[in-house]
Parts: structure tokens; C-alpha cells; sequence
């Protein structure tokens, strides 16, 4: 949690309010953005892939919680007992056999009963069978794909199909639906933490959340797992930030968007905590086992664990449904993100009539193309390959990203121009820790925890299952994708620029483009205004905005009117 606060402080706040100010100022989404420097352009190819990557594996974990919550509509949980068809001899369960009728709490197991049961190597639970043994139908090797599951595989559909139908209209239909999906996880998480607070052990569980451990604190991976939370938890460096902020009016006020959201983020995720650690204090009450024995972290928390913990409380079909639903919830959530972002940002690339009237047919593709990509995950190894782009895909690439987005902004393009665009959007500049965190801090900090991850790193596994060389390998190509777009795209830049010399050439790259800027030619004041009017031979075109970015009627070079509107 220390590493935490300071990573929110020094890198997260001070990166979310660059990004939201950078996209609202530009009313551009990822690509768009960098005509401040369009040799950097291939940064906002970087975000594009990250959140390729991540779209694809993140609506196969939606699609799990789908398929938990279906699972949720029976009387009795069929993660509860050792009596299904899929159990092994070795399964053990908290549950006696004798509650199934009366759907009581079960009385604490005896002292030595419950240490066999939870020290022997052979005790599996329920819980992990049915996640192994049933849902996943798990194969030995991240090779062996096997067989798609079938349910899962339909679970997948709905979710990209939910995710399709709420962004038909773009951010004006995504708008009104997250206004929902935002707020409705609160109401849960309230219950779920009333409920978790007034049982027995609950204390223990929060105590063991709430304590530090100090010998923890020198390691890398601690600092690195935090930055990675952090920029996973804010959004920074997947592009999203910057595409909706695109959406803004061009004087709302970002910097106090950014720092309410940021906290009450964080705050949302140290509130879930209490909520997780109260229930799983009472299994380890249950169990009599320390509370570090139950607790797990990935897939194996929301999927093993916390559902064990929940087949304890009476009543459990209903706490069941009402976490998975949460859990769509806030994966829509993020998903609604991840889509738009790609979305925005091919059609402001293109930027033309055809492509801005056919937005939803866009959306359309890459939701198909996505769920496609996506059917591998739902094998028999699909849990391997997950875990594989969880933590290649997009770990140590957003933070180079990020690194990458501050040096260009305050040093390519200038720390005093950055200031002076911020001050002619909100009335203000960016406070002063802003200005010391963008220029110093946060790039020195993300850094040294990319140098010491290296350091420090250590292979992947699952549970006990080591993963293969070759498989390792492509994680590492997986996250290179992503970075090696940086310095092709800004090789292709400097090919394609006039100069005569190699640093004439990298000037021209580097310098913003004639129509950098505010979109909207009302806003384009000071050092933006025109001082002639605009004609088609100049060469300098405000790019036309598509119908989501702004609420006047404009005018661009070619003299087609559009009515922009937008409500966000």
C-alpha cells in the first residue's frame, strides 16, 4: 500500500491529468494528438497495440464472470461440494454434505481436521477443481490447446456482443450506459462489505490487509507491481485517457477532473480490499488456517478463492451473483474504453466523410476481429495464454510508453509551449508539483522500476506449472511489439521530411505540425489565430472533427459543414 500511495502521488495523478489535458486540448484521440511532434507519432501506435492486447484478453476474463454468474442461478453453488462428476479423490471441502438440504452455516471443523486438510499437499478445494477440472478443463502445457469450451466460448460472444450494442453510438450511447456500470458496483460493493464486516474473523483478515511488511519494501517487484496497479488502475498509457478526453469542451476543467478521479480510483480500490479481506479473515476463521493461506492474487482470487469464501455465507447463490455481476460490470467498464480507443482512433486517422458517417460499421469490425482473436483464450490452454499477455503484453511497455509521451511533450516540444497551451485551455497554468512531477519525478521514477524489474525479473508461472522458453519468448516479443513501434515510426518520420542534412531533417520530425492545435477555429487564439484566411493551397487544414467532439456548426478548408454535438 506505501508503494502504492507514492506511485499515485509522483506517477499516477501527474499522468492522468498530461493525458486528459493533451487529448482535450487537441480534441484528437491517441494518433491525432501527435501532430505536436509527429515523429513521436508512433507512441500513439504503441498505445494502439497495448490496447489491442489487452481488449482481446480482457473480455475472455469478462466472459469467465459470465459464465460464474449463469452459474450462480442454482439453489446450491456448484463450486460447494466434492460430490460433482469432475471432483477428484483428493478434493476436500469446507462444506459438510449434510448442509446441503438446510443451507446453514456449518459448524467450524475440529482443529486437527481442518490443519490435515489444509496442510497436506493433496487437500485441493472444490472451488479450484470446479475452475480447473470444469471450467477451464485445463491441459498440461500451454501447447496443448485441446478442445474450445464451448461455454465459454458463448460466454465470450454475449460479452463482445453487450460491448458492441452499448458503443453502436459511439461515446453518445457508451455516455449514458456507464452512468450504470460506474455507479452500480458502489451499491455491491456496500453490500458485500456490510455483510463482510459482521462475520466472524472478519478483523483478522482486515488487520492482515491493513499491516505492513517492512522487509517487502526493497523489492523491485513490489514497486513495479504498484507502478503496474497504478497504471492499470488509472488507465494511463493505453491511449484511453486521451481518447476521451478528446470529448471534453475545450475549457473544462481537466486538472480538477484529474485529481478527484484519480483519488476516488484509488480509494474505490482500497475500499474493495476491505471488502475481499473481511471475507477471506472469516475462511481462515473457518478453516483455522492464517489468513495468508487463503488469500490469492489473478485469476485465482476472483475465481477460486473469493467464490470458496462465498459458499460459506448463507444465502450464497446471491452474494455469488451479485460479485460476478460487479465484476462485468467493472470489466464493461474498461472494455467500453479499450474499444473506443481503437475506434476514435482509426476514424480520426482517416478523417474522412465516408468514415465518419460508418463509425459503427468500424465498431462492428473490430468487435468481430476481436472476438476472433479472442476464441484461442477459450481453449483448454486459454488460461496460460491470458496470463502470458497479462503480463508481457502490457506490464513494462506502458511504462516506457509513458516514459517516452513525457520526455517528447516537455522536452521535444517544449515544457513553456505545454504550459502556455494548458493556461489558454483552463485559465491557469498546472501547478507547480505538476511541473516538477512532468519534467523530473515521474520520468525518473518510471525508469529506475523499469532498470530494477530487469534486474530483479523472474520467469512466469502458473501455480506450479513453469512456462517453456519459446512461450516466454513470445511475452517478450508480445510486450516488444508494442515499443518497437516507437523508434520504426519515428525512422519512417525522419525518411519522409525534407532536409538536407540528418539534423535538419530530425528539426522538421520533431517540429509540430501547421495544424497542431485546439480543433475548433473559435479556440484557436494567440499563437494559434490565423493571420490570413485559411485557402485550400496553404496547406494548413483544422483535421474535421467526427460528429461526437463539439457542439457548433464548423467549417473546414473544403467547405463542408458539420454539425458537431456532444454531451459528455
Amino acid at each position: 500500500m506505501f508503494p502504492y500511495f507514492i506511485m499515485l502521488t509522483f506517477c499516477g495523478i501527474p499522468l492522468f491529468f498530461m493525458e486528459l489535458s493533451f487529448g482535450q486540448f487537441a480534441s484528437q484521440g491517441c494518433l491525432g494528438v501527435w501532430r505536436i511532434s509527429p515523429m513521436f507519432k508512433g507512441v500513439g501506435y504503441g498505445m494502439m497495440v497495448v490496447s489491442t492486447y489487452i481488449g482481446i484478453y480482457y473480455n475472455v476474463v469478462i466472459c469467465i464472470a459470465f459464465y460464474y454468474f449463469f452459474s450462480s442461478m442454482t439453489p446450491v453453488l456448484p463450486w460447494a461440494y466434492c460430490s460433482n462428476p469432475w471432483n477428484t479423490p483428493d478434493c476436500a471441502g469446507v462444506l459438510d454434505a449434510s448442509n446441503i438440504t438446510n443451507g446453514s452455516r456449518p459448524p467450524p471443523l475440529p482443529g486437527n481436521l481442518s490443519h490435515a486438510l489444509n496442510h497436506t499437499l493433496q487437500r485441493t478445494s472444490p472451488s479450484e477443481e470446479y475452475w480447473r477440472l470444469y471450467v477451464l478443463k485445463l491441459s498440461d502445457d500451454i501447447g496443448n490447446f485441446g478442445e474450445v469450451r464451448l461455454p465459454l466460448l458463448g460466454c465470450l460472444g454475449v460479452s463482445w456482443v453487450v460491448v458492441f450494442l452499448c458503443l453502436i453510438r459511439g461515446v453518445k450511447s457508451s455516455g449514458k450506459v456507464v452512468y450504470f456500470t460506474a455507479t452500480f458496483p458502489y451499491v455491491v460493493l456496500t453490500i458485500l462489505f456490510i455483510r463482510g464486516v459482521t462475520l466472524e474473523g472478519a478483523f483478522t483478515g482486515i488487520m492482515y490487509y491493513l499491516t505492513p511488511q517492512w522487509d517487502k519494501i526493497l523489492e523491485a517487484k513490489v514497486w513495479g507491481d504498484a507502478a503496474s496497479q497504478i497504471f492499470y488502475s488509472l488507465g494511463c498509457a493505453w491511449g484511453g485517457l486521451i481518447t476521451m478526453a478528446s470529448y471534453n469542451k475545450f475549457h473544462n476543467n481537466c486538472y480538477r477532473d484529474s485529481v478527484v478521479i484519480s483519488i476516488t480510483n484509488c480509494a474505490t480500490s482500497v475500499y474493495a480490499g476491505f471488502v475481499i479481506f473481511s471475507i477471506l479473515g472469516f475462511m481462515a476463521s473457518h478453516l483455522g488456517v492464517d489468513v495468508s493461506r487463503v488469500a490469492d492474487h489473478g485469476p485465482g482470487l476472483a475465481f477460486v478463492a473469493y467464490p470458496e469464501a462465498l459458499t460459506l455465507l448463507p444465502i450464497s447463490p446471491l452474494w455469488s451473483l451479485l460479485f460476478f455481476f460487479m465484476l462485468i460490470l467493472l470489466g464493461l467498464g474498461t472494455q467500453f474504453c479499450l474499444l473506443e480507443t481503437l475506434v476514435t482512433a482509426i476514424v480520426d486517422e482517416v478523417g474522412n466523410e465516408w468514415i465518419l458517417q460508418k463509425k459503427t460499421y468500424v465498431t462492428l469490425g473490430v468487435a468481430v476481429a476481436g472476438f476472433l482473436l479472442g476464441i484461442p483464450l477459450t481453449s483448454q490452454a486459454g488460461i496460460y495464454w491470458l496470463l502470458l499477455m497479462d503480463n508481457y503484453a502490457a506490464s513494462f511497455s506502458l511504462v516506457v510508453i509513458s516514459c517516452i509521451m513525457c520526455v517528447s511533450i516537455m522536452y521535444i516540444y517544449g515544457h513553456h509551449n505545454y504550459f502556455q497551451d494548458i493556461q489558454m485551455m483552463l485559465g491557469f497554468p498546472p501547478p507547480l508539483f505538476f511541473q516538477i512531477c512532468w519534467r523530473f519525478v515521474s520520468p525518473a521514477i518510471i525508469f529506475f522500476i523499469l532498470i530494477f524489474t530487469v534486474i530483479q525479473y523472474q520467469p512466469i508461472t502458473y501455480n506450479h506449472y513453469q512456462y517453456p522458453g519459446w512461450a516466454v519468448a513470445i511475452g517478450f516479443l508480445m510486450a516488444l511489439s508494442s515499443v518497437i513501434c516507437i523508434p520504426l515510426y519515428a525512422l519512417y518520420q525522419l525518411c519522409r521530411t525534407d532536409g538536407d542534412t540528418l539534423l535538419q531533417r530530425l528539426k522538421n520530425a520533431t517540429k509540430p505540425s501547421r495544424d497542431w492545435g485546439p480543433a475548433l477555429l473559435e479556440h484557436r487564439t494567440g499563437r494559434y489565430a490565423r493571420t490570413i484566411p485559411p485557402s485550400p493551397e496553404d496547406g494548413l487544414e483544422v483535421q474535421p472533427l467526427h460528429p461526437d467532439k463539439a457542439q457548433i456548426p464548423t467549417v473546414g478548408s473544403n467547405g463542408s459543414s458539420r454539425l458537431q454535438d456532444s454531451r459528455i
